[in-house]
């Protein structure tokens, strides 16, 4: 791998690396936002390590014309921002034992960089910038970059005992970055995932989602399912199992880390590929030495939930993600009005429509060549799609040319029956018994509800 020999450093990085040095004090740019940069990859925070401890910090940002937040002064942290820009600018400090196995009981704060790139996560994190000092680079991450490689700053088992939560930064900077992990590094995530159950759900599902919409998420679901394993429990049926037919190549876990691959990067999306075959291995019947999964979709829906309840997923994205998987085997046509029925039983949604659509093609992608004609099916209910949004026709109760007033107006009193004959008014259109128009809709529920 070819590296960028020029770093980019931002202007407020820029101030605020010149107005600490100009106070006496050391500092550097910091950890991701050095790995990014060498790598070409668009870097959005920077991160500073200084010598200063934080309320000398404090003092010089704001001189400097910063606006300072105290966000982790107990670790020698603070935030300074300038025109919209925040910095994390950090005392250098070592990290004492990790009781809990997530944060230190202590933290030392030290006189060097090296000692605090030392306590760092994996070697190509623990990389130092200055534009005047160059590249400080103690521990080979320029050689694991160019490499392509995840390894820790020294044991393995040993970082990740002090911190659960880096098993799931190993597993989503090899889907982001497209790294091998090392063998002794891997190991020591598999040995050491019991560590997970002491991270919190929140944590565990800001890793993950970062981890599906990686740009290499099929290679790293594929190396660190024995680690996913330890949050998502679902997935271990999947890893090996053979699903018997000649309209798959793949085992299921396989056809899954392919289907999250080729699923449009959105996040909805992705964690219902993930989810959407997980229920196969419970559905599974043999007839003869061809294996059958029907009812598979319901089974894996049912399994996602608890695992995203678990997470502690909002209710509203549980439901979208459901959804999708619920329904992601249901035959569509390509008509406009069987997309219009589809988009009704979505609530309008068009955008879940289209990551429906994404998903199915996704899925067929996944298959062997006889899923290929799928692969055509999803790309014509695109166009469909598009047809009939361009087409402006009625695929949701709102769009109806009359509303519940209406339906008032007409004797009914307040309550569900609204909502049925509205309903029963958008049947009708869909199935082109009726134009779309008020005094056609009036009549229509005058004749033949009322």
């Amino acid at each position: 791998m070819t590296l960028n020999v020029d770093i980019s450093v931002s202007t407020q990085a820029l101030q605020a690396l010149e107005a600490l040095e100009g106070a006496g004090h050391e500092a550097w740019v910091v950890g991701g936002c050095v790995r990014d940069s060498l790598l070409g990859r668009e870097v959005n925070d920077f991160d500073i390590a200084t010598s200063a401890c934080w309320k000398q910090v404090e003092s010089v940002m704001q001189d400097a014309g910063f606006t300072v937040h105290r966000t982790g002064v107990r670790h020698g942290t603070v935030t300074a921002t300038l025109d919209g820009v925040p910095l994390e600018i950090t005392t250098y400090r070592s990290d004492g034992a990790y009781s809990d196995g997530r944060h230190p009981d202590e933290v030392t704060f030290v006189g060097s960089i090296e000692e605090d790139l030392a306590r760092r996560d994996f070697t190509v994190n623990a990389l130092a910038f200055h534009p005047d000092r160059g590249l400080l680079d103690c521990w080979g991450g320029v050689s694991d970059l160019e490499a392509g490689v995840i390894r820790t700053v020294g044991d393995p088992a040993r970082r990740f005992g002090e911190d659960g939560l880096r098993i799931l930064r190993g597993c989503r900077f090899a889907s982001q970055l497209g790294f091998e992990i090392d063998e002794e590094t891997l190991q020591a995530m598999k040995s050491r995932k019991r560590m997970l159950l002491g991270v919190s759900a929140e944590r565990v599902t800001h890793e993950l989602d970062a981890l599906l919409l990686g740009e290499h998420v099929h290679d790293a679901l594929m190396e660190t399912v024995g680690v996913l394993c330890a949050v998502i429990p679902e997935l271990a049926a999947c890893k090996g199992f053979d699903q018997k037919t000649p309209y798959h190549i793949y085992d299921v876990w396989e056809h899954i880390a392919w289907v999250v691959q080729r699923c449009p990067a959105d996040r909805v999306v992705r964690w219902a590929a993930l989810f959407h075959d997980i229920g196969k291995p419970a559905a599974c019947f043999l007839d003869g030495d061809r294996a059958h999964f029907y009812g598979h979709a319901l089974l894996s829906a049912s399994l996602a939930k608890g695992a995203m309840e678990r997470l502690l997923m909002s209710p509203a994205f549980m439901n979208r993600v459901l959804t999708l998987v619920r329904i992601h085997d249901d035959q569509i046509a390509a008509t406009p009005k069987s997309v219009r029925r589809a988009l009704v039983r979505l609530g309008g949604d068009v955008g879940l429509f289209r990551g429906l659509i994404g998903l199915k093609r996704a899925d067929a992608l996944a298959q062997s060549e006889l899923g290929r004609p799928r692969v055509e099916l999803a790309d014509e209910l695109e166009k469909t799609l598009d047809g009939v949004i361009a087409s402006e026709a009625a695929f949701s109760v709102k769009q109806l040319a009359i509303n519940g007033n209406d339906v008032l107006a007409l004797g009914i009193p307040a309550g569900p029956k609204v909502g049925e004959l509205l309903g029963a008014a958008l049947d009708a259109v869909i199935d082109e018994r009726v134009e779309n128009e008020r005094g056609a809709l009036i009549e229509l529920l005058l004749e033949h509800f009322l």
